[in-house]
């Protein structure tokens, strides 16, 4: 088990159980992180009977550690760079000229929310721009055409977090790939029965059943024209309302431009050459061997999918996205000074203020790295392991993860500081708990990936039922709705779709069961609900 002999096994599970219970009490996840951290190093301690004075000095030291880190430089590298450009294509015009060009044929109440919907995909790369934008932006339209602030505050909170979580490039990407790469480095054997981090995220995908399905459930409200519940009577009342016309409070740092300098292509160029300079990335450090250093050979007796899975299997992710970021930010200012909708100070002031903007992230992934080290060094993952074989069965560990991550993401209100407690224990947990039980590769491999998915998908979930979450405040705010409204009318919509996904998703997929029987089935199952619960508003039930 662990090397350190001196202490009873059971006090391995201190420092993420102290880490968990203080982000739920305290709500505060870098301090309660910090805290665990230091618990295990005092346990840590206890071997060479070092003080507890001597453990908390030890704190810096063992973050500086999880900082000389090739991989984590370069997940910091990368979530800075994307940060900046985001900033910037908020500034220059760009984002603003796709709102208008989504929304130019925008004239129904359903055209309108479908327009919401459909720039709440497009602004794929980043949460908060999302939120902010697209709230701001949509605003005037909706109220023009007498669609409640709840209506659009939930179409803005429950498009974001969900297209940035699946999304391939973004500002969670580099989170998401820094814990599965621990995780995967942490088991024997991991990178030969386990691959790349990044083909663990690609095979993850099909088990992102609350994020996916979320994305259909929008749609289908929309596109029915039905809703109920809290929403039913909100949209009723502002469909029979005069006017809803009120002062516009912009929130956010989202600035508009002359609109003669307006452009769609200050947004699309720099995006489209990060995502094209990434791929460009992933293929040529995969044919050339990644970190194997041995070139790959395409093999014509195996399909196109195959040769593309073990080529993207053997690209440097990493150094992929630092790539594709670098490239879009550099376009990004290129493209904002040249065409003299910015000077050069304010261009680099704005992309200041985006790099900025993502220190909270990265104070999160540091401390959550280092904790993972401590309890790595504890032996945790195996302890946890040992404990649950024979008492859970390694179907429902994706389940189980998926419910805690909820629950944590609920009385937290953060996404980024559940998966940072969470990643470092169960993945590896998980797949001890398969080897034990004599899972094949292949098996914990599907596990492994499963578990990958629900501590995002479970966090997105418990995101959108917080009253305290970032976004769903941000939400509130940009669409200039009562918070608490806000909470009220998106909490039934939100637990309605995690439930499905849970019970013809998430435990399904446990057991074998593949994804092109899951999803449709889950899909089908959600329009029964619209269909049959959901009502139309009083005007449009009328009008037909």
């Amino acid at each position: 088990m662990s090397e350190l002999s001196s202490i009873p096994d059971w006090m391995s599970i201190i420092p993420p159980i102290v880490a968990i219970a203080l982000a739920l009490i305290l709500r505060e996840v870098l301090l309660s992180l910090t805290i665990g951290i230091f618990s295990g190093l005092v346990l840590m301690g206890l071997k060479s009977s070092k003080s507890i004075g001597q453990a908390f000095l030890e704190v810096p030291t063992a973050i500086q550690h999880s900082l000389v880190n090739k991989d984590h430089i370069s997940v910091i590298l990368f979530t800075l760079m994307i940060g900046a450009m985001v900033s910037i294509i908020s500034k220059n015009g760009g984002m603003m000229a796709l709102v208008k060009r989504i929304s130019k044929k925008a004239t129904t109440a359903r055209s309108g929310q479908l327009a919401t919907w459909l720039l709440g995909i497009a602004i794929f790369f980043d949460d908060y721009a999302n939120t902010l934008v697209v709230g701001n932006t949509m605003r005037p339209l909706t109220d023009k055409l007498k669609i409640s602030r709840e209506k659009l505050a939930y179409i803005v909170d429950s498009t974001a977090a969900p297209v940035a979580a699946i999304a391939f490039i973004t500002t969670w990407i580099g989170a998401e790939l820094g814990y599965i790469s621990d995780g995967i480095a942490k088991i024997p054997n991991g990178a030969t029965e386990i691959g790349s981090a990044y083909g663990v995220f690609f095979q993850s995908l099909q088990y992102m059943f609350y994020p996916i399905l979320t994305l259909f459930f929008i749609f289908m409200l929309v596109w029915r024209k039905r809703d109920f519940g809290p929403m039913l009577k909100a949209e009723r009342k502002a469909r029979a309302a005069d006017a809803m016309v009120k002062e516009r409070s912009v929130v956010g740092e989202i600035d508009e431009v002359e609109d003669k300098k307006e452009s769609l292509w200050s947004a699309i160029l720099p995006i489209a050459v990060m995502i094209v300079g990434a791929t460009i990335g992933l293929f040529y450090t995969g044919l050339a061997g990644g970190g194997e250093g041995q070139e790959y050979v395409w093999n014509n007796s195996v399909s196109f999918a195959t040769n593309l899975s073990e080529i993207i299997g053997r690209a440097d992710s990493y150094l992929s996205l630092i790539w594709g970021s670098f490239c879009g930010l550099f376009m990004a200012i290129l493209i904002t000074i040249s065409a003299g909708i910015l000077s050069v100070r304010k261009t680099m002031s704005v992309a200041e203020a985006g790099v900025k903007s993502m220190m909270p992230a990265i104070l999160i992934l540091t401390l959550a790295w280092t904790l993972g080290a401590v309890t790595e060094s504890l032996g945790t993952a195996e302890y946890l392991a040992a404990l649950s074989q024979g008492n859970i069965m390694p179907e429902f560990i994706p389940t189980i993860v998926f419910l805690l991550a909820a629950g944590i993401a609920f009385s937290t209100g953060t996404s980024w500081g559940t998966m940072s407690i969470l990643y470092p224990i169960v993945l590896v947990t998980s797949w001890n708990i398969c080897a034990a039980d004599a899972f094949s590769i292949d098996a914990s491999m599907n596990i492994f990936a499963n578990v990958v998915s629900a501590v995002l998908a479970g966090s997105v979930l418990g995101d959108h039922c917080s009253p305290i979450s970032d976004t769903t405040i941000l939400s509130s705010l940009s669409a200039d709705c009562d918070h608490v409204q806000h909470v009220k009318t998106q909490m039934p919509y939100a637990l309605t779709v995690g439930l499905v996904s849970i019970i013809l998703g998430t435990i399904p997929a446990g057991f074998g069961i593949p994804f092109y029987i899951t999803f449709p089935i889950a899909a089908l199952t959600l329009y029964f609900i619209v269909s049959y619960f959901g009502k139309m508003t009083e005007t449009e039930a009328v009008s037909q």
